[in-house]
């Protein structure tokens, strides 16, 4: 499983959204409904969370696919599996930079770890397509 380490500074966020969070910590934020910043914010990190949970599934499956292939090809048509994992392995620092530019529309304000969360979960469900398409394979 590949998964990027959060930086210090969205550690620091996180511990702020525990600190500044709901009167009650046993209130659950409803991100239908999420009316101040540290809940948007809370609320962009839970789906970004949940995509990466999911891109973590779906990269599984699709590694399971490319060995699949791996096995059915002639040794020197083979390296489908180290390919798809040297391309996550870019992929997730090209995701991180990208979205960590992406939080400069609002840098140093309190909009910008919410700008960087979504951003990733955006960029992280279309990787889960992406995968999903290799773990199909053609004509599916």
């Amino acid at each position: 499983m590949i998964r990027s380490a959060p930086s210090l500074s969205f550690w620091l966020v996180g511990l702020g959204l525990l600190l500044a969070g709901p009167a009650s910590a046993q209130e659950p934020i409803n991100c239908e409904n999420a009316m101040t910043q540290a809940e948007m914010t809370q609320c962009a990190n839970l789906d970004w969370l949940k995509a990466d949970a999911e891109l973590n599934m779906v990269y599984r499956s699709a590694i399971e696919k490319m060995t699949e292939m791996d096995a059915y090809l002639p040794e020197g048509l083979q390296g489908a599996v180290e390919t798809l994992r040297e391309a996550q392995r870019t992929w997730i620092p090209y995701r991180d930079k990208a979205c960590d530019a992406y939080g400069f529309l609002a840098r140093g304000g309190t909009m910008e770890p919410m700008l960087v969360y979504g951003c990733r979960a955006d960029l992280t469900r279309d990787r889960i397509d992406e995968l999903r398409q290799l773990d199909q394979g053609l004509g599916n």
